[in-house]
């Protein structure tokens, strides 16, 4: 039961990371426009593909993820 605790309050805490993101996202300017993210804007069409965004948040939900099984 102590495993699953651990791993509900990390979930958690990854949980509220991601909602503080989504609600700071407007707010910080260079989310959502780092080199590698790839925009393509067309009369009709438009494609976002944030690469280096998604290798950003990757990195960083690995650190967290790293240091609460350490």
């Amino acid at each position: 039961m102590a495993e699953l605790g651990k791993m509900l309050m990390a979930l958690g805490g990854i949980l509220l990371i991601a909602g503080a993101v989504m609600t700071l996202g407007g707010r910080l300017p260079w989310l959502g426009r780092l080199p590698g993210d790839i925009a393509i804007e067309r009369e009709n069409f438009r494609f976002y593909f944030p690469i280096g965004t998604s290798i950003l948040v990757s990195i960083l939900l690995t650190l967290i993820v790293w240091l609460f099984r350490r």
